[in-house]
């Protein structure tokens, strides 16, 4: 009996679905892979559920095998239907006449579903043994839930229950010291807690680069592409630091590709959100918002006693209530810095035989430059902007679009993301009743302008001192 599948593929031309599977290949692959080893495949004719396409040489179809079996068994499944079969035909210029003969390699290799990756080309032993490079402190224990990182702590655990099933890829973004890096290990962790032969790997963006740039340098590229393609589960820090690295985004790109179509668990994290990376191609950019991505905002006053609560505690110390509000009042920007503090207060009273007291706090964060003398409002924000260029805060609130209005706005906004511990959805509707994606371009559009206008930039931080100094 004829597979009820193959009827609709008959009725429908062959040549159009396979440019559909070429348009879905050219989307999973950089251009110069698919213009050499794509663009030349031409598809002859479809039958007995078999896809016939003609290939330039032998070494041709084997390459494909080798490295793009899994994606062109993928394309083939969802336009031609589950089962399709795919051979391969040899094109050959005969001598002594002008036409051209096919000769058939008889290569049906699509019988099966999607295979493992294999370990071919592999360093001995590179499967077998594995360093995650986990901070085994960094679990989710110790990660101390508020609303600055409920969600993205939510969607964390979620994706360590069933890493490659939900929320793959998962990008998490956040200034400096909020806790990116700590939920990002807290997941390898529960992985392999839940499933100790899971492969899975965390790596600075910079090692990353550093690794592909040995590779090059002595001809191993292929192990290195190889090796990243045997993760289940893999965690790369800091990705903005992959900024104008062409060539390493090219191989990170494939080497995504190859992980998130093998239903491998993706985990990214970044100083800002995607689409405010500069200096990284846009297919990336794409890629990184297919999944989930969750902000991790400053921490509230509240969040930053309980982290120096659960810090202290952790250590087997206890702190005076004053001393837990005084630094949490004045430690405000980053989770790392109230640690640090923490520590040093431990560390002064063992050292010098001290009582940790409020006058020791104070010492201590003045010492270490993180004091502030009050939060800055959006208030503050909103009046040492308009004073600075002339104009009524009321006019901010407006829906002008004059162009000094218009900067003014988004200035005020890119300001309140820095200085203030509100959302971009909250900043929006403090500043002109706007949207979160009109914080999100605000704050994209002045960090451009900042980088390129000297003028500019000079104007911003004329704005930040008189911030400073209210």
């Amino acid at each position: 009996m004829t597979n009820q599948g193959e009827h609709i593929v008959q009725r429908v031309d062959f040549a159009s679905l396979w440019s559909k599977c070429l348009q879905t290949i050219k989307d999973n692959v950089n251009e110069q892979i698919f213009q050499t080893w794509f663009a030349p495949i031409v598809p002859l004719k479809y039958e007995n559920n078999t896809l016939h396409i003609s290939v330039p040489s032998q070494y041709y179809y084997e390459f494909l095998e080798e490295q793009f079996i899994d994606l062109l068994r993928k394309v083939l499944y969802k336009y031609f239907g589950e089962g399709t079969n795919l051979e391969y035909q040899v094109m050959v210029v005969q001598d002594t006449h002008t036409t051209v003969d096919y000769k058939s390699t008889q290569r049906t290799i699509l019988l099966h579903p999607s295979k493992p990756i294999t370990n071919k080309g592999l360093p001995q032993g590179i499967v077998s043994e594995l360093d995650p490079h986990l901070n085994p402190n960094c679990n989710f224990s110790t990660f101390i839930e508020g609303m600055s990182n409920k969600l993205a702590r939510s969607v964390a655990e979620a994706v360590a229950m069933n890493p490659g099933k939900t929320f793959n890829p998962y990008f998490i973004y956040g200034t400096s010291g909020v806790g990116k890096t700590h939920l990002a290990n807290a997941i390898g962790l529960r992985v392999k807690e839940l499933n100790p032969a899971a492969r899975v790997l965390y790596v600075s963006a910079h090692l990353f680069k550093v690794q592909y740039t040995d590779s090059v340098r002595n001809n191993t590229l292929n192990d290195f592409i190889n090796f990243y393609q045997t993760i289940d589960v893999l965690i790369i820090d800091d990705i903005q630091e992959f900024a104008g690295t062409t060539k390493t985004q090219n191989t990170f790109f494939y080497i995504f590709n190859q992980l998130h179509q093998n239903g491998k668990q993706l985990v990214m994290t970044a100083d800002r959100a995607p689409m405010l990376l500069q200096g990284l191609e846009d297919r990336l950019i794409t890629r990184f918002k297919w999944g989930m991505v969750a902000e991790i905002e400053k921490p509230s006053l509240d969040l930053r006693k309980d982290i120096l609560r659960s810090k202290v505690q952790r250590d087997g110390w206890k702190f005076p209530e004053n001393v837990i509000d005084f630094v949490a009042e004045h430690v405000t920007s980053s989770v790392r810095d109230i640690e640090g503090i923490a520590i040093s207060l431990m560390a002064q009273a063992t050292i010098f035989n001290k009582d940790i007291d409020l006058e020791l706090a104070r010492q201590t964060v003045n010492k270490l430059s993180c004091v502030e003398k009050r939060e800055i409002t959006i208030d503050d924000i909103l009046e040492t902007v308009c004073k600075h260029y002339g104009l009524d805060i009321a006019s901010i609130h407006t829906k002008s679009r004059k162009h000094e209005i218009v900067q003014a706005r988004q200035i005020a906004m890119f300001l309140a993301k820095d200085y203030t511990d509100f959302s971009t959805a909250r900043i929006g509707k403090l500043i002109g009743n706007r949207d979160h994606a009109t914080v999100l371009h605000a704050f994209k559009t002045i960090k451009e302008l900042e980088e390129v206008d000297k003028k500019f930039h000079e104007e911003l931080e004329e704005i930040r001192i008189a911030l400073k100094n209210k």
